[in-house]
């Protein structure tokens, strides 16, 4: 991420930011002379002729005439040491930009009277174009020079300059921001006359190598922070009076301030820490939504958070803000990933970032959790773990631990042709269980997907007192229970279909839940697919799981839990 330089934009803008070494120095003349558009002022040192100047930043010697005409020289061949000619920069050869990277609705417009079209991976974007990024989506743009432009949801941005000092020269670069939010990366240079401009209504910042932010509120205030390098910090007077311009401030890496509103300058204050990352596990498994939790960071008012397919941050999957460190994403599909995330304080102005590589594995999906409900008591030597079957699916893996932790699981039964597991002589205690579905790859070898999450349960010997009823008449296996885990807040979609209807087109149950949890005890016997979506608080709906296969019986079942059968071996139906 070196090198970054963000900008995030409200109504207006109204500071000017840079390397002070970055910014074009002019002698009195320059400074009095009257530009025409966008052009570089050349201050004439001994020796300089146009045909010379247009050699050097036009890389056409025999376009002198046009600098003559501009300047008004009335001697091509005999300039005044310190003057100042003006080169229009409309005049430089041209360096198309390059399409790195499309995620989402994205459009380029040529030129102004030309139709949008969608921006597709290796595009060429010459000069003038207007990139526009629509919701939840995400463009990368690489210039000439190896500078990479992130233009993020909900922006406009116009390509307005980029052109090369001579043929071999320095790139002369500025950008546009209509709308929206831009993260570049400007490779260091040692060119003098290197220019990279990234321009507001009513702010420019000049960039040579560095790595900064910006950003501004609703409300019109503006935020600056350093991670490496040095910015000068300087407000922007009004254009249309004479006034003075309001005192700057320089910042060293790891300092921010902020701009009120007004213009007022505030003073330099050290950077938020980079927030915990600590305990965002390695591999994450839910395959509803990508939810990261990071814990509070003492002085953050909101957090700031991406994910990416790069450690460099070019490929931006997901972004957002959030009000505290819960994270909130729609899935992604399982592959490797990056996040950065740093905290905002209180006016608004970002922290250090913390990076962080993280897999997501979610396939094949666990199992749904049968019996025993979360912390229900099974009975000693009789009880058995249960759940639902995954298409697809070869084999499942269920362990039994006397922590969450699983650091010494007591039962490890790793490929299971059915999703369920005898307890046996396990002794009477506390227990977790966690299960995990297992593929089978061409060479034999077993792919598991990720583990449920824990669920508690209870050994427990039965008392000596028996009911005097040897059979019982119970729901038994016609008792349908399932259990899933999930966040605070969260409701639930559960579809159950038939066994074969894997499209789910002819649904025989479609209701919403509050509580992670469903149960049915008036199903006909048979095979049901069931499938879940999570609806979070946040708003964001999850796609419908993988279906599961749960299986329905009808049965009298012993006192003992054992199913009863006819003397041809067909389970005897409830009376």
């Amino acid at each position: 991420m070196k090198g970054r330089v963000r900008w995030t934009l409200g109504a207006t803008a109204a500071l000017t930011l840079g390397f002070l070494a970055s910014l074009v120095p002019l002698r009195a003349e320059a400074r009095s002379a009257t530009p025409q558009g966008d052009e570089i002022p050349h201050t004439v040192q001994a020796g300089d002729t146009l045909e010379g100047l247009a050699r050097s930043y036009l890389a056409a010697p025999h376009q002198w005439p046009l600098l003559q005409a501009r300047n008004k020289v009335a001697n091509p061949r005999r300039l005044q040491p310190g003057s100042v000619v003006w080169i229009p920069v409309h005049l430089q050869p041209s360096e198309p930009a390059t399409v790195e990277f499309v995620h989402g609705m994205a459009t380029g417009q040529a030129r102004a009277d030309a139709a949008p079209e969608p921006l597709v991976k290796g595009g060429r974007l010459d000069e003038g174009a207007v990139v526009q990024v629509g919701p939840d989506a995400f463009v990368a743009v690489k210039l000439a020079d190896g500078t990479v432009v992130r233009v993020q949801a909900h922006s406009e941005l116009q390509l307005r300059q980029l052109r090369r000092r001579g043929r071999a020269g320095s790139l002369q670069s500025v950008l546009e921001m209509r709308s929206g939010a831009v993260e570049s990366s400007v490779p260091p240079s040692a060119e003098a006359f290197r220019r990279f401009e990234l321009r507001t209504p009513l702010a420019v910042t000049s960039v040579r190598g560095t790595h900064f932010s910006v950003a501004m509120g609703d409300a019109g205030q503006t935020t600056a922070s350093v991670q490496s390098g040095s910015v000068a910090v300087q407000p922007r007077p009004d254009g249309a009076t004479a006034a003075p311009a309001p005192t700057g401030a320089m910042l060293a890496p790891g300092q921010g301030l902020a701009v009120a509103a007004d213009g007022t300058v505030g003073a330099p204050r050290p950077l938020l820490a980079a927030p915990d990352t600590s305990g965002v596990p390695a591999t994450l498994g839910d395959a509803g939504l990508l939810a990261i939790d990071v814990p509070a960071l003492p002085g953050a008012v909101r957090y700031e958070a991406q994910v990416a397919r790069d450690p460099d941050f070019t490929q931006v999957l997901r972004h957002g803000r959030f009000a505290d460190g819960q994270l909130r994403w729609k899935a992604l599909e399982d592959g490797k990933y990056y996040l950065s995330v740093r905290a905002l304080d209180d006016a608004g102005i970002p922290g250090l970032p913390a990076v962080l590589p993280f897999a997501i594995k979610t396939r094949p999906v666990a199992p749904l959790y049968q019996q025993p409900a979360p912390g229900a008591v099974v009975v000693s030597g009789t009880g058995e773990l249960l759940c639902t079957h995954v298409p697809g699916a070869r084999w499942y893996r269920v362990q039994v631990a006397g922590s969450a932790q699983f650091a010494q699981p007591l039962l490890d039964a790793q490929r299971l042709g059915e999703c369920r597991l005898p307890l046996g002589a396990l002794p009477a205690g506390s227990y977790f269980w966690r299960v995990a579905s297992l593929l089978e790859l061409p060479d034999g070898q077993a792919d598991q997907g990720p583990f449920a999450p824990p669920q508690p349960f209870m050994v427990a010997d039965r008392p000596a007192t028996l009911s005097l009823q040897s059979v019982q008449a119970q729901e038994g296996d016609t008792d349908v229970r399932l259990h899933w885990p999930a966040l605070p807040g969260q409701r639930f979609r559960l579809q159950l279909a038939g066994a074969g209807d894997l499209a789910f087109d002819k649904l025989v149950l479609d209701t919403l839940l509050d509580a992670p949890e469903w149960r049915a005890g008036n199903l006909p016997a048979g095979s049901y697919l069931v499938r879940i979506q999570v609806q979070d608080s946040t708003g964001l709906q999850s796609d419908f799981s993988p279906p599961r296969q749960i299986r329905v019986g009808s049965g009298v079942s012993t006192g003992t839990g054992l199913p009863v059968s006819t003397s041809n071996g067909q389970p005897v139906g409830r009376p």
